[in-house]
């Protein structure tokens, strides 16, 4: 990890340029919404600043400590069921969203899965609205991270450590990091432009071998505008070709649990046999959901800013040298139609004997691509 004498406010401060002119490039009168809890405030108040210089108008939401466990032990049906309006009315009709994630806690929090679902249910047309606006450039969007305790213990670092890594992954060291991510783009067009000629994709390693169509789908270049850091060139499988097993050997945290070891088997489309060496019964209800047996996206990460996973999505599936798959909800900007109340993000490690072919052409290796 490379080292910086940049003062940590005045990285906040690149941070803040970054996200509010080339992730979410913002124009004026555009609206934007913040929703992140009370941990992030300093990097709010940096984000806030800039996006106020540019004539946008902004409207912040902050979570509070224990809110979510406290709404879910607390909550009667009627209010699982509640759709909470401002959240509606930003999905529904502002410009941009900047989603930061500045967690108190990542144990596992005791939520009655039944809850859980009820809610995720009752939400689940907010977040259609979400993802299709998304899809049509009608919301522009960014999931970004601002270092946390609780994120530094579970990735095993110290805090200061931590910050040091996010800052490293978003490329902020770079003495102008919009530049750094400009480059990105250029590449990986490169990628996407070539994979968009192709229909068949086979991912194999030593533990993998399972193949779909993307014909008539979309690659994307996830180039730091919809997540900061990025690094990734994604896209959606046709449903139902999705053949063969993957072993996903990175471990990943979702709603809470940490699950390790993941092995799929799929046949025509869908997972018929599931398997983890950690968190079997959290797995077994996840496949429950509806649409969460069929695969929404299949993507590349491509940051080899970022070599080292921390248990967190948003920096474990950029890592330079991986494939990761999502089971459920589609992307519709790919052409994905897959549907469901889950997007759940499990990744490969192709660093060692990895191979990826595109009909039947080989066009990555040992965790690098060779076109």
């Amino acid at each position: 990890m490379k080292g910086t004498s940049i003062p940590y406010t005045e990285m906040l401060k690149k941070y803040a340029q970054l996200l509010v002119n080339y992730s979410l490039y913002l124009k004026k009168s555009e609206h934007l919404y913040i929703h992140t809890s009370t941990l992030a405030e300093p990097l709010v108040k940096e984000v806030y600043r800039y996006a106020v210089k540019k004539g946008a108008h902004v409207s912040v939401q902050f979570d509070f400590e224990h809110q979510q466990e406290i709404f879910f032990e607390e909550a009667a049906e009627h209010q699982l069921k509640h759709i909470p309006p401002f959240k509606k009315m930003a999905m529904e009709g502002f410009d941009a969203y900047l989603y930061i994630r500045a967690p108190f806690s990542l144990s596992p929090n005791g939520i009655d899965p039944d809850k859980r679902k009820l809610r995720s249910e009752a939400l689940k047309q907010m977040n259609q609205t979400y993802f299709s606006r998304t899809a049509d450039g009608s919301m522009k969007r960014s999931l970004c991270q601002y270092p946390t305790q609780a994120n530094a213990d579970v990735a095993g670092m110290s805090l200061k450590d931590y910050q040091q890594f996010v800052f490293e992954a978003c490329k902020l060291n770079s003495s102008n990091p919009q530049a750094s991510w400009e480059k990105v783009s250029k590449e990986q067009q490169h990628i996407v432009d070539f994979l968009n000629t192709k229909n068949k994709i086979r991912y194999k390693n030593e533990q993998t071998d399972i193949s779909f169509s993307i014909e008539n789908r979309t690659w994307i270049n996830s180039d730091g505008k919809t997540n900061m850091p990025s690094g990734e060139v994604f896209s959606s499988p046709v449903e139902s070709t999705v053949q063969g097993s993957i072993y996903f050997d990175y471990p990943s945290i979702y709603m809470g649990e940490e699950v390790e070891g993941i092995r799929l088997t799929v046949k025509n489309g869908e997972v018929v046999k599931w398997e983890a060496k950690k968190g079997q019964d959290f797995l077994d209800k996840i496949m429950s959901i509806k649409g969460a047996r069929h695969f929404g996206e299949v993507a590349i990460g491509t940051n080899y800013n970022i070599q080292q996973a921390t248990k967190n999505i948003l920096f474990d599936e950029k890592i330079g040298g991986t494939i990761h798959m999502a089971l459920g909800q589609s992307y519709g900007q790919t052409g994905g139609k897959n549907q469901s109340s889950i997007h759940w993000d499990m990744i490969c490690n192709m660093k060692q004997n990895g191979a990826i072919y595109a009909d039947d052409e080989l066009i990555y290796e040992n965790g690098k691509f060779i076109i």
